[in-house]
């Protein structure tokens, strides 16, 4: 029998017993230790295979001047004086800089998009043929700087030729004509006897260039900042017609049409994507999307919130596209052409930041065909007293460029998760791809490790045999994220392979915090 004082003090005590559990409750999360995180690996979960176009680079002549920014320093242009410049001891014979030339070769570029850009929009191309001292200077509206047009279509393909790059023109889809199209097809593409195939010829080129890839306009969604801007509806009217003519010039030539760019809060860049998909699904191999990725002085947005803007700009126009084929019972493929990205800034986040991208193109290899980086002399790194070098951020894309080929796999990845706001939730720590190369045999597993802090344990999985004996190990990563990178230091970014024991059907990691690792394994 339970007296009253016995039970008042049964009746504290489990009050006290439940305040020591909430605690506990509460305390756990903190004082666990970290989840060893799991990557699964099965070769027959294919995404499908990856297109070595997705290795691109875009090209644009833009013109800045460093005094609207408080710099007391004369303009830069991205394309004169970088990477044309015939007065260089580095100039080849077309004028280009052999060493942008070399570090492009090295990274296996497989095309260049050219020549821009919003730059496109008020561009005549025939400005840019015939005798150099005849092209006239013109006024570049779209950056505000003096175009004499040195640099034209025969020299573009020069530079292509010299990287070993395919060519991807972006017609005037602001203040061109159909005529504009028409005539710059015939002027690349037709054998001579016509009128442009004769002038091609006369200016020393009588072989065709054969460009298969052109792109109907850029950007011409951009209300605020594009000349000749067009509603979906007028610019679908013009591109089919301008595709018609082109294809009646060549009917080999492939099209990309101009997907979203302005990314209003309204939604409105899904309207026109569905509108042109519509609309030009009879013409487009190729939607084009753009976009850059965001700054944010909190190292979580950065990390988080870019990459899902990225996946979500590649998820819904690839839905968009699965919608129209269904509807019109479309049998032929249309692709993503990711063909204007970029981080902005230099040092270790971008460099992550573009790893992430090159992962999201990878991880959409059965949509994304195409992609083009901004821009071309971004893949060295100038000090201005003492020359280009290359940088982390050159050996991000390397690592990808080159060893990334073959097939996309659909990994299973548990980690840890974080979010940065009521939309963008539950973002995994580690963002993964997987590459399997069925002639060797070979795993390339991609990872960036998201956590500003903490190393990430990590147990891998192959549950399509046994991994070899050893894997090679190669990592991006810094001690100071905000450190720039610096010419005297560019011997310490060159990523130095490390082997690790890999038997059995899995081994463990530990991928250090802030960082890109890539792994490289055969699976026997």
């Amino acid at each position: 029998m339970v007296t009253k004082p016995n039970l008042a003090y049964h009746i504290q005590l489990r009050k006290t017993m439940k305040r020591i559990f909430l605690l506990i409750l509460l305390l756990l999360p903190l004082t666990l230790p970290a989840q060893t995180a799991r990557i699964a690996v099965d070769t027959a979960r294919v995404i499908g295979a990856i297109d070595p176009k997705i290795y691109g680079m875009f090209m644009e002549p833009i013109q800045f001047n460093p005094k609207r920014f408080g710099l007391n320093e004369p303009p830069r242009n991205t394309l004169y004086g970088t990477l044309y410049n015939p007065g260089s001891p580095f100039a080849n014979k077309d004028g280009f800089d052999t060493r942008y030339i070399e570090a492009a070769r090295e990274l296996k570029i497989t095309n260049i998009r050219w020549p821009g850009g919003n730059y496109t929009a008020g561009y005549n191309w025939q400005d840019g043929i015939g005798p150099k001292d005849k092209r006239p200077v013109r006024k570049e509206l779209a950056w505000g700087w003096l175009e004499n047009n040195q640099v034209g279509t025969d020299e573009w393909i020069q530079l292509s030729n010299a990287i070993g790059a395919e060519n991807v023109i972006c017609i005037n889809g602001g203040t061109g004509t159909l005529d504009d199209a028409r005539y710059w097809v015939e002027y690349c593409n037709s054998e001579p006897g016509s009128y442009y195939a004769d002038l091609r010829a006369q200016y020393g080129h009588k072989k065709p260039y054969d460009v298969k890839f052109w792109d109907l306009g850029n950007e011409v969604d951009g209300e605020p900042w594009i000349m000749g801007h067009k509603d979906a509806e007028d610019y679908c009217k013009f591109a089919k017609e301008a595709a018609k003519l082109m294809r009646y010039t060549d009917n080999r030539i492939s099209f990309i049409a101009s997907g979203s760019s302005y990314y209003t809060p309204d939604g409105k860049w899904v309207d026109w994507n569905l509108k042109v998909i519509t609309e030009l699904r009879d013409f487009a191999d190729y939607i084009s999307i753009h976009r850059y990725w965001e700054n944010s002085p909190d190292y979580y947005t950065y990390m988080g919130q870019g990459t899902m803007d990225i996946e979500e700009k590649i998820t819904v126009p690839a839905n968009t596209i699965s919608i129209v084929r269904a509807k019109y019972k479309i049998a032929r493929p249309i692709y993503l052409s990711f063909d204007e990205w970029a981080p902005f800034g230099r040092g270790l986040l971008p460099t992550l930041a573009i790893a992430q991208c090159l992962n999201s193109f990878v991880r959409h290899a059965d949509v994304v065909k195409m992609a083009n980086f901004t821009m071309l002399p971004s893949i060295l790194e100038r000090d201005k007293e003492k020359g280009l070098f290359k940088t982390p951020l050159f050996y991000t894309f390397k690592l990808f460029s080159n060893n990334c080929l073959g097939t996309s796999l659909n990994v299973s990845v548990e980690c840890d998760t974080f979010s940065t706001s009521s939309y963008y939730k539950n973002i995994p720590y580690l963002d993964v791809t997987c590459v399997y190369a069925n002639e060797t045999k070979s795993l390339v597993i991609n990872v960036v490790n998201r956590h500003k802090e903490k190393a990430i344990a990590t147990e891998i999985v192959s549950s399509s045999g046994a991994f070899a004996a050893r894997a090679t190990v190669e990592e991006i990563n810094s001690d100071d994220i905000q450190a720039p990178y610096t010419f005297d230091n560019q011997r310490q970014y060159v990523p130095v392979p490390k082997e690790i024991e890999a038997k059995g059907n899995k081994f463990t990691y530990s991928f250090p915090a802030h960082s890109f690792t890539q792994i490289r394994v055969k699976v026997l």
